[in-house]
């Protein structure tokens, strides 16, 4: 198998995830849930009874209890770029004469994304309780579209505040509930979003910032060799120039892991660059995810009172009042990074 194809393989398989991630994010049925279900009704009467016990437990841990096994993942992942660029990318660098201000960039931005990453995990988003509900049922009025005055949580048994929903994996109503966020075992909601779009952000800068030295190095060894004005003898005996394949073959085969990590980044970078802009959009438009996903195809609870839940009847969407909670640009950030807290009445 040629360098061509184990490189378009490898383009197509890191596409494709990328797609299935965003279409299927947040999504109970996905190609991965309908695949697993299928193998485990071909493979159960072949396995023990104490395996399927366990891979039952292990599933149901993973996906509908909260877990850190997406925050190690996460943390392994970065370590693994960062030694590479340590290891390599950083001593190229230095030897092509970077600066070593330039080359310490991605450490300062390490460490800003590692205290956005802890403040994520660990800020409570907003958890609705019976001491605190009081004053949230009067932070944000109720549009009486997608939420609604009285209505309470089939969970918790509270009513529910305007723009909070009751996480099924952390089982708890959420003040302005965004989404769980399985990267840093948390929901995202009021208290925490702030930290969670400049974590983002920080996490775009990192991976870009990475990639342009990497280029950069890439760049420098390919002018330096003189790879350009180089040919070669192609199978059929017939002297070729080298073109841009042959260049991405040799760096290929000249610096593997560096060409593999600078593969990863890109699209990496890409990925986390569109899902930054969709939150950064909500922000400034004083959406959640939740509410944009609602808004795409809201449903009115005015047909059926009754109903206490999230699924309601389906009438046709009002776009007219689909920002309903906007108050301008400067407003809605001030909301986002100056979260407004709940109102605490005095006792007599």
């Amino acid at each position: 198998m040629d360098f061509l194809t184990l490189f378009t393989i490898y383009v197509v398989l890191v596409l494709t995830c990328i797609v299935l991630v965003c279409k299927y994010s947040g999504q109970q049925q996905s190609p991965l849930h309908l695949l697993l279900n299928y193998i485990t009704k071909v493979l159960a009467p072949f396995t023990p009874k104490w395996l399927k016990r366990f891979s039952q437990w292990t599933l149901h841990r993973v996906f509908h209890q909260r877990s850190n096994m997406f925050i190690y993942m996460h943390i392994l992942l970065e370590g693994a770029v960062y030694a590479e660029y340590s290891y390599e990318v950083f001593g190229y660098c230095n030897d092509m004469g970077t600066t070593l201000i330039s080359l310490s960039v991605p450490y300062t931005l390490l460490a800003v994304s590692t205290v956005l990453f802890f403040l994520c995990i660990k800020t409570d988003p907003g958890t609705v309780t019976k001491n605190s509900i009081s004053g949230q049922l009067h932070i944000y009025s109720y549009d009486r579209r997608l939420f609604h005055p009285g209505v309470p949580c089939p969970t918790c048994q509270l009513i529910k505040p305007a723009r909070s929903k009751h996480c099924r994996v952390c089982n708890r109503c959420v003040q302005r509930f965004d989404h769980h966020c399985v990267w840093v075992n948390n929901c995202i909601g009021a208290q925490n979003t702030r930290y969670f779009l400049l974590y983002l952000i920080s996490l775009c800068a990192m991976a870009g910032d990475i990639v342009l030295l990497t280029g950069d190095m890439l760049l420098h060894a390919v002018l330096h060799s003189g790879l350009l004005q180089a040919s070669y003898i192609d199978e059929h005996g017939q002297q070729q120039p080298a073109g841009l394949l042959f260049v991405i073959q040799h760096l290929f085969l000249t610096f593997p892991r560096i060409v593999f990590m600078l593969g990863f980044l890109i699209f990496v970078f890409f990925l986390l660059a569109g899902y930054a802009l969709f939150h950064s959009y909500l922000a400034l438009v004083n959406q959640t995810s939740n509410e944009w996903y609602k808004s795409r195809g809201y449903t009115c609870q005015h047909c059926h009172p009754t109903v206490t839940g999230d699924n309601f009847c389906s009438p046709a969407p009002d776009h007219s009042k689909r920002y309903f909670y906007s108050r301008g640009l400067l407003r809605n950030l001030g909301e986002v990074f100056f979260p407004p807290k709940a109102i605490q009445k005095k006792e007599n």
